[in-house]
């Protein structure tokens, strides 16, 4: 949610992050005009501003929200509560009950959030920036607080399916297979010393399952291993 923009350029490029990331629900609260007007184009997320609600007060913004969190440096109020790391802005919403509303506020350009927009905030968070230039551009704001939240939920997603881009752990097996193979590459390119073969051989299992691969990773290592063993043997 913004509150009060004055930029519509601002509003374009909160809007790009929320689509860069995965949201959609924008809303913008009492906008100076023609602002909200002129705020109609954003690459990539045109969808996301054709979506967007614009209301006139910022209770009737969060009327159906059970948790709404605020974004504030912290440098220019008088908080009743001290600011909490960004990492709090995906910590505390995992505890609540599926399908709760929830929302994030972010401040007008020029003052940021007021003491009252804060008071209808659960948690206050702050980006760390340095104390020589606290305060965020508002698009940017925006970006990092999603990326934050997208990241927390394993994101990137793919935009056709809303699942998450990953493999499962390789299997024993197949870095078994994978080791054979690595092995019988370097073989044939002289690696192993006679008596040292077993101790180096246990340096590579070590290596291999000290990576982490995924099954995707393993076909793909594979695949460059096999291709280096039928050059070697064609030579």
């Amino acid at each position: 949610m913004l509150v009060r923009p004055r930029n519509p350029l601002n509003i374009g490029a909160a809007a790009r992050a929320m689509a860069n990331f995965g949201f959609d629900d924008l809303v913008v609260v009492a906008p100076f005009d023609p602002v909200w007007r002129e705020a109609r184009s954003a690459v990539g997320a045109g969808a996301v501003l054709k979506a967007a609600r614009m209301t006139d007060h910022l209770p009737e913004a969060i009327g159906d929200c059970s948790f709404v969190v605020g974004t504030t440096t912290g440098s220019r109020r008088n908080l009743d509560r001290g600011p909490v790391p960004l990492t709090e802005l995906t910590s505390a919403p995992r505890k609540l009950p599926p399908r709760t509303h929830a929302a994030v506020l972010f401040g007008p350009e020029k003052t940021g959030l007021l003491n009252d927009h804060l008071s209808y905030c659960r948690l206050v968070v702050r980006i760390p920036t340095t104390e020589g230039c606290p305060s965020m551009n508002l698009g940017q704001a925006v970006a990092v607080c999603c990326y934050e939240l997208a990241r927390a939920a394993e994101f990137p997603r793919s935009a056709a399916t809303g699942r998450v881009h990953s493999s499962p752990p390789a299997q024993v097996q197949s870095l078994d297979h994978l080791i054979d193979r690595a092995a019988r590459v370097l073989d044939r390119a002289g690696y192993f010393k006679p008596k040292g073969r077993p101790a180096q051989l246990l340096k590579l299992r070590r290596l291999v399952l000290g990576l982490g691969l995924s099954n995707h990773d393993a076909r793909v290592l594979g695949g460059v291993l096999a291709q280096i063993e039928w050059k070697i043997k064609a030579g």
